[in-house]
């Protein structure tokens, strides 16, 4: 099942890249995109996949180890619970999280991934280096995978999230006019959706990851049925202070 939820990204990631590819608006921006934005996306992309993943199953796991030496396996629940569990409760805990970077001090550290100016697949995962130990997701995926005794729905809920990150930050979006949008669009944040929350005058919007649930509830939600003109903020920052140090 590990094997199975690794490649349900790989093959979203793949057919993300190649509908860019084909597609003649979003192949143009690509073009036009710098080589610092591709350095920061590039490298945003290996830490999330690789790094992030690595860390949890190696220190942050052994953490929980050390720090819960005999909690190991011990919550006994159906693959069914530990999807809603992964999918939808730690969904909501992660929108809370998603306010919290855009308050004060979280905000320069987060601001990196508001750099982007276009939507793409690319773009997903720009951030500040660090960034990813102040979400969530580093911590509670590890900290369930310690304690699950069989964590297979636990890690579906985990790639699905992945995928449709990917998902909506690309330019992919559903007719508005289409039976799967009347489906989709009263509960799952689409790629729309997102890019709202990434326009430059209305970025306060739409926290929510998987669901439009919590941002109903918490008077935050932007509706949109379209992508808008602008995404992304500008700042002063250099390269390298996105990179490592985002702070004026």
């Amino acid at each position: 099942m590990p094997m199975f939820t690794q490649l349900l990204v790989l093959i979203v990631f793949g057919s993300l890249i190649i509908w860019t590819i084909c597609d003649r608006v979003a192949r143009t921006q690509l073009k036009t995109k710098s080589w610092q934005d591709w350095l920061l996306d590039s490298t945003g992309l290996s830490i999330q996949g690789m790094l992030i993943p690595l860390l949890q199953i190696t220190l942050i796991y052994q953490l929980y180890n050390y720090l819960l030496p005999a909690q190991q396996g011990c919550l006994q629940l159906s693959p069914i619970f530990t999807f809603i569990l992964s999918f939808v409760v730690v969904d909501y805990g992660y929108y809370w999280n998603h306010r919290l970077l855009h308050r004060g001090w979280f905000w320069q550290v987060h601001q990196t991934h508001h750099t982007v100016t276009q939507m793409d697949v690319f773009g997903t995962s720009r951030n500040t280096l660090w960034a990813s130990f102040l979400i969530i997701y580093l911590w509670i995926h590890a900290l369930f995978l310690y304690l699950l005794a069989d964590s297979t729905g636990y890690l579906l809920g985990i790639s699905l999230t992945s995928a449709l990150d990917l998902w909506r930050h690309s330019r992919l979006i559903i007719s508005p006019h289409s039976w799967l949008y009347s489906y989709l669009s009263p509960w799952l944040i689409l790629p729309q959706d997102h890019a709202r929350h990434h326009a430059c005058s209305v970025h306060y919007y739409n926290y929510g990851a998987n669901f439009k649930l919590w941002d109903r509830w918490h008077g935050t939600f932007y509706p949109g049925k379209d992508l808008p003109a602008e995404i992304g903020i500008t700042t002063p920052l250099t390269l390298t202070k996105k990179l490592f140090f985002p702070f004026k």
